[in-house]
Protein backbone atom coordinates (compact mmCIF):
# COMPACT_ATOMS: atom_id res chain seq x y z
CA UNK A 1 0.00 0.00 0.00
CA UNK A 2 1.44 3.15 -1.10
CA UNK A 3 1.88 6.27 1.70
CA UNK A 4 1.53 9.38 1.24
CA UNK A 5 2.14 13.19 2.48
CA UNK A 6 0.00 15.83 2.82
CA UNK A 7 2.08 18.64 2.05
CA UNK A 8 2.21 21.90 3.08
CA UNK A 9 4.38 24.21 0.21
CA UNK A 10 5.72 20.93 -0.94
CA UNK A 11 6.44 18.64 1.89
CA UNK A 12 8.80 15.85 1.93
CA UNK A 13 8.52 11.85 3.03
CA UNK A 14 11.84 10.81 4.61
CA UNK A 15 13.74 8.82 2.63
CA UNK A 16 17.54 7.27 3.30
CA UNK A 17 20.31 8.89 2.92
CA UNK A 18 22.18 8.66 -0.78
CA UNK A 19 25.38 8.33 0.76
CA UNK A 20 24.86 6.09 3.21
CA UNK A 21 23.12 3.64 0.63
CA UNK A 22 26.25 4.40 -1.61
CA UNK A 23 28.79 3.17 1.09
CA UNK A 24 27.00 -0.70 1.66
CA UNK A 25 28.73 -2.86 -0.57
CA UNK A 26 25.82 -2.69 -3.57
CA UNK A 27 25.59 -4.88 -6.41
CA UNK A 28 22.93 -3.43 -8.01
CA UNK A 29 21.31 0.58 -7.70
CA UNK A 30 18.03 0.02 -5.82
CA UNK A 31 14.93 -0.22 -8.11
CA UNK A 32 13.47 3.50 -6.49
CA UNK A 33 16.54 4.94 -7.86
CA UNK A 34 16.07 3.74 -11.83
CA UNK A 35 13.50 5.61 -14.03
CA UNK A 36 13.51 2.74 -16.45
CA UNK A 37 10.96 5.33 -18.77
CA UNK A 38 14.25 7.10 -19.09
CA UNK A 39 16.84 7.10 -22.60
CA UNK A 40 20.52 7.07 -20.68
CA UNK A 41 22.69 10.46 -21.94
CA UNK A 42 25.53 9.42 -23.81
CA UNK A 43 28.87 11.69 -22.96
CA UNK A 44 29.95 11.54 -26.48
CA UNK A 45 26.33 12.94 -27.99
CA UNK A 46 26.41 15.96 -25.87
CA UNK A 47 25.20 18.28 -28.45
CA UNK A 48 22.25 16.77 -29.30
CA UNK A 49 21.78 17.59 -25.02
CA UNK A 50 19.19 19.92 -24.39
CA UNK A 51 20.61 23.29 -22.72
CA UNK A 52 19.76 24.37 -19.30
CA UNK A 53 17.94 27.46 -19.06
CA UNK A 54 19.63 30.69 -18.61
CA UNK A 55 17.83 33.36 -16.78
CA UNK A 56 19.74 36.76 -16.78
CA UNK A 57 19.18 38.71 -13.69
CA UNK A 58 20.02 41.60 -15.84
CA UNK A 59 17.01 41.18 -17.95
CA UNK A 60 14.82 40.74 -15.71
CA UNK A 61 15.35 43.59 -14.11
CA UNK A 62 15.13 45.56 -17.29
CA UNK A 63 12.26 47.03 -18.81
CA UNK A 64 12.64 46.12 -22.45
CA UNK A 65 13.37 42.28 -21.75
CA UNK A 66 11.91 41.77 -19.21
CA UNK A 67 8.64 40.16 -20.03
CA UNK A 68 10.91 38.31 -22.72
CA UNK A 69 13.11 36.64 -19.32
CA UNK A 70 9.69 36.37 -17.46
CA UNK A 71 8.72 33.72 -19.93
CA UNK A 72 12.03 32.01 -20.01
CA UNK A 73 12.05 31.87 -16.20
CA UNK A 74 8.46 30.61 -16.13
CA UNK A 75 9.37 28.24 -18.78
CA UNK A 76 12.39 26.68 -17.27
CA UNK A 77 10.61 26.25 -13.85
CA UNK A 78 7.60 24.64 -15.71
CA UNK A 79 9.47 22.36 -17.75
CA UNK A 80 12.91 22.09 -16.06
CA UNK A 81 12.59 22.65 -12.69
CA UNK A 82 15.88 24.29 -12.18
CA UNK A 83 18.31 27.09 -14.34
CA UNK A 84 21.11 28.71 -14.10
CA UNK A 85 21.50 32.63 -13.11
CA UNK A 86 23.98 34.64 -14.84
CA UNK A 87 23.97 38.42 -14.35
CA UNK A 88 23.16 38.07 -10.58
CA UNK A 89 26.09 40.07 -8.95
CA UNK A 90 26.80 37.58 -6.41
CA UNK A 91 30.68 37.97 -6.01
CA UNK A 92 33.09 34.13 -6.74
CA UNK A 93 34.40 34.53 -3.79
CA UNK A 94 31.20 34.02 -2.16
CA UNK A 95 30.11 31.65 -4.05
CA UNK A 96 33.44 29.63 -3.66
CA UNK A 97 32.86 30.04 -0.08
CA UNK A 98 28.75 28.57 -0.19
CA UNK A 99 30.49 25.52 -2.85
CA UNK A 100 32.98 24.89 0.27
CA UNK A 101 30.78 24.61 3.12
CA UNK A 102 28.69 22.57 1.24
CA UNK A 103 31.19 20.10 0.54
CA UNK A 104 32.41 20.21 4.04
CA UNK A 105 29.16 19.42 5.25
CA UNK A 106 28.73 16.44 3.09
CA UNK A 107 31.61 15.25 4.66
CA UNK A 108 30.59 15.02 7.83
CA UNK A 109 29.68 12.25 9.53
CA UNK A 110 25.98 11.16 9.47
CA UNK A 111 25.96 11.34 13.11
CA UNK A 112 25.88 15.37 12.92
CA UNK A 113 24.16 15.84 9.60
CA UNK A 114 21.03 13.83 10.99
CA UNK A 115 20.64 17.08 13.32
CA UNK A 116 19.89 18.63 9.82
CA UNK A 117 17.86 15.85 8.86
CA UNK A 118 14.33 17.02 7.26
CA UNK A 119 11.35 16.89 9.14
CA UNK A 120 8.23 14.78 7.55
CA UNK A 121 6.18 17.54 5.55
CA UNK A 122 8.71 20.30 5.24
CA UNK A 123 11.45 21.33 3.14
CA UNK A 124 14.13 23.00 4.98
CA UNK A 125 16.86 20.64 5.97
CA UNK A 126 19.21 17.42 4.57
CA UNK A 127 17.45 14.95 2.78
CA UNK A 128 15.61 14.69 -0.51
CA UNK A 129 12.88 17.57 -1.22
CA UNK A 130 9.46 16.65 -3.06
CA UNK A 131 9.05 12.82 -2.04
CA UNK A 132 5.39 12.39 -1.49
CA UNK A 133 4.88 9.07 -2.38
CA UNK A 134 6.67 5.58 -1.46
CA UNK A 135 6.57 4.44 -4.71
CA UNK A 136 7.95 7.62 -6.04
CA UNK A 137 11.49 7.49 -7.84
CA UNK A 138 14.21 9.26 -6.42
CA UNK A 139 17.21 11.20 -7.37
CA UNK A 140 20.86 9.46 -6.42
CA UNK A 141 21.99 12.38 -4.32
CA UNK A 142 21.18 14.21 -1.36
CA UNK A 143 20.34 17.95 -0.87
CA UNK A 144 21.06 20.28 2.01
Amino acid sequence: METQVETRLGGSLPVPCVQELAKESLITVPPRYICADQEPLHAANTTLLPQIPIIDMRRLLSGEAMDFELDKLHYACKEWGFFQVINHEVSTSLIEKVKHEIQEFFKLPMEEKQEYWQQPGDLEGFGQAFVVSDEQKLDWGDLC
